[in-house]
């Protein structure tokens, strides 16, 4: 997983929290944190996420797709998680 962009792990983390989304509905998500993402950035990351087996994508009808985390994706994102766990010390919620 280090070799992907952080977009791209941000794009593995929003569709591993969503229910088979669309990539409309993953760049709604995407925009809630980032500015605005253009159709030319979303789909080539998706595709390469699709491509090195972290996500697949299946077919809602003719004109929509949808992406879903696969095993090596949860596997990728659970180890990055322990990784930074075992990284970071422990945050206080007290801001």
């Amino acid at each position: 997983m280090f070799e992907l962009t952080g977009f791209q792990r941000d794009l593995l983390t929003v569709i591993a929290g969503l229910d088979q989304p669309s990539g409309q509905e993953v760049k709604e998500e995407m925009e809630k944190q980032h500015d605005d993402i253009n159709h030319g950035r979303l789909y080539p990351n998706l595709d390469t996420l699709v491509e090195e087996g972290y996500v697949e994508k299946g077919q809602l009808d003719r004109r929509t797709n949808y992406y879903e985390v696969s095993d090596q994706g949860e596997q990728a994102l659970l180890n990055r998680r322990q990784w930074a766990n075992s990284i970071v010390p422990e945050l206080s919620s007290n801001s």
